[in-house]
């Protein structure tokens, strides 16, 4: 029982984005597992999974975003949770976020692909984006905007 759990639980975080142990035991009992919350936990630590730093999904360990769909979705999720401001200068974009949260939308950005951006230093609270120009980078401001509601 025990196998089938965790190759359901490997399943499931592999085809949709569960933030919570709580969605895990609902998507899991969906297909007749029941299992508690301690259950879950040991399955997650066995199996290795870790949380993703865009989105806070779990995922497997080393295992990037797997299609720009996703990738994207993560961006748009990281935005909308750690953007608080961004500013284009000529084809750089400065983007601002809460202490400690700019690696983690540099790393969603990066992972996003997106062809307006070449490339992103982080800091603790800042994000430098290398723009393709002047229209790219007003282009990813203006994305980035739309997707924090700022």
């Amino acid at each position: 029982m025990k196998t089938r759990r965790q190759a359901a639980i490997l399943e499931l975080i592999d085809r949709e984005g569960l933030h919570s142990q709580e969605l895990l035991r609902r998507r899991l009992r969906q297909r007749g597992f029941e299992a508690t919350q301690a259950t879950i936990s040991r399955d997650i630590t066995e199996l290795g999974l870790v949380k993703r730093s865009g989105d806070g999904a779990y995922q497997r360990a080393g295992v990037e975003a797997p299609d720009p769909e996703t990738a994207l979705t993560t961006l748009e999720r990281a935005a909308a949770d750690f953007l608080r401001g961004v500013e284009r200068v000529q084809h750089l974009v400065v983007i601002r976020t809460g202490r400690g949260q700019a690696q983690a939308l540099a790393e969603a950005l990066d992972r996003a692909r997106l062809a307006e951006a070449v490339g992103t230093i982080a800091g603790d609270d800042t994000i430098l984006v290398i723009a393709r120009g002047a229209r790219g980078a007003a282009a990813l401001v203006k994305r980035l905007r739309a997707y924090s509601a700022e």
